[in-house]
C-alpha cells in the first residue's frame, strides 16, 4: 500500500508540474508574439508559412539594394543634367559670339576680344566635360575614374574614358545606365563632313579669330553651322538623361507598390492579431494561477485532516 501511495503521489505531482509547465510556455509565447511582432516563433510552428517569410525577407532585402542603385542613378543623372544644361548655354553664348564674327564690319581687334572669350568658354566645356559622379569619378568619363578629357599638346580636348557608361539594376531584370560618355552628346559629324566636337570648334573658331587669317568669316559661319549642329546633339543627350530619370521614378513607384505588398503578406502571414493574441494570453495566465493556485491546495492536504 505505501508503494502504490507514494506512486499515486508521485504521478499527481507529475502531471501537475508538466501541465504547470505547458501552461508557462504557452504563455511565453503569446508574450513572445506581442512582442516581437511574428506569430511564429520557430520554423517549425509552420514550416511552409516560415519559408514563404524568408523568401520575402530575401526580396525586400533585394529591394533595398534595388532602392540604393536608383538613388545613386538619380544622382548621377542629376548632375548629368545640371552640367548639360549648363553647356548648352556656353554654347548659346559660342554661338553668339560666331555670329558677331561673321560679320564682315567687326575688326580685327575685337575678333581678338571674341577669340579670348570663346577660350573661356572652352575651359568653362572642359571643366564640365570633368565634372564629377556622386562617387567623385568622371561623370562623363563612362566607367573611368580620371578626367574624361584632357588636352594634347596642341591644346585640342581629348576623350581618354571608357566607351560605355556603368548600368544599375533596377530589380525585375531592369536597369539604367547612370549617365552618358563626353562622346555621346558632345561629338558629331561638323559641316565639311569630318567628326569633331563642341570643344574642337570653340578653339578652331578662336584659333582662326586670332591669327586674323584670310577666310574669317567664312570660317565664323561655318563654326556658327556646327556649333549649332553640336546643341541639337547635346538637346538629344539631355533628352535622353531626362527619360532614364523618369524610368527611374517609374520603377521606383512599382518598387514601392510591391514593398507594400509584401508588408501586407507579411503581415498576414507572421504577424500576430493583437486582439486575440492579448485575450489568449489572459486566459492562460488566468488558468495558470487558477492551477498554481489549485496545486498548492491540493499538495497541502493531508490525511489526517480528513480524519478529525
Amino acid at each position: 500500500m505505501t508503494t502504490i501511495s507514494s506512486s499515486s503521489t508521485g504521478a499527481f505531482f507529475e502531471r501537475a508540474r508538466l501541465d504547470i509547465k505547458d501552461l508557462r510556455s504557452k504563455a511565453e509565447d503569446l508574450q513572445s508574439q506581442l512582442g516581437s511582432g511574428s506569430k511564429l516563433t520557430r520554423s517549425s510552428d509552420n514550416p511552409v508559412a516560415a519559408s514563404r517569410l524568408r523568401s520575402l525577407s530575401r526580396l525586400e532585402t533585394l529591394s533595398q539594394i534595388d532602392t540604393a542603385n536608383a538613388s545613386r542613378a538619380n544622382a548621377d543623372l542629376t548632375l548629368a543634367d545640371t552640367a548639360m544644361s549648363d553647356m548648352a548655354d556656353a554654347i548659346i553664348r559660342a554661338r553668339e559670339l560666331a555670329t558677331q564674327a561673321a560679320s564682315s564690319t567687326v575688326t580685327g581687334d575685337q575678333r581678338k576680344a571674341i577669340a579670348a572669350e570663346l577660350d573661356q568658354i572652352g575651359a568653362n566645356l572642359l571643366m564640365l566635360s570633368n565634372a564629377r559622379d556622386s562617387n567623385g569619378h568622371a561623370l562623363f568619363g563612362g566607367e573611368s575614374t580620371g578626367d574624361a578629357y584632357k588636352l594634347d599638346a596642341s591644346g585640342k580636348a581629348t576623350y581618354v574614358g571608357t566607351g560605355r557608361s556603368e548600368e544599375l539594376p533596377l530589380g525585375e531584370g531592369q536597369s539604367v545606365t547612370r549617365s552618358l560618355t563626353g562622346p555621346q552628346f558632345l561629338n558629331f559629324t561638323g559641316k565639311d563632313g569630318t567628326a569633331t566636337d563642341v570643344m574642337a570648334t570653340v578653339k578652331a573658331l578662336s584659333d582662326v579669330l586670332k591669327t586674323g587669317a584670310a577666310g574669317v568669316t567664312t570660317a565664323a559661319s561655318d563654326a556658327l553651322a556646327d556649333l549649332q549642329t553640336g546643341l541639337d546633339t547635346l538637346s538629344t543627350g539631355q533628352t535622353v538623361v531626362g527619360t532614364r530619370l523618369a524610368w527611374i521614378e517609374l520603377t521606383g513607384e512599382r518598387r514601392i507598390d510591391l514593398s507594400e505588398l509584401r508588408s501586407a503578406e507579411e503581415a498576414e502571414i507572421g504577424a500576430p492579431d493583437i486582439a486575440s493574441t492579448m485575450m489568449r494570453l489572459q486566459e492562460t495566465l488566468t488558468v495558470l494561477d487558477a492551477s498554481q493556485a489549485s496545486f498548492s491546495r491540493l499538495a497541502n492536504l493531508n490525511l489526517f485532516d480528513q480524519l478529525r
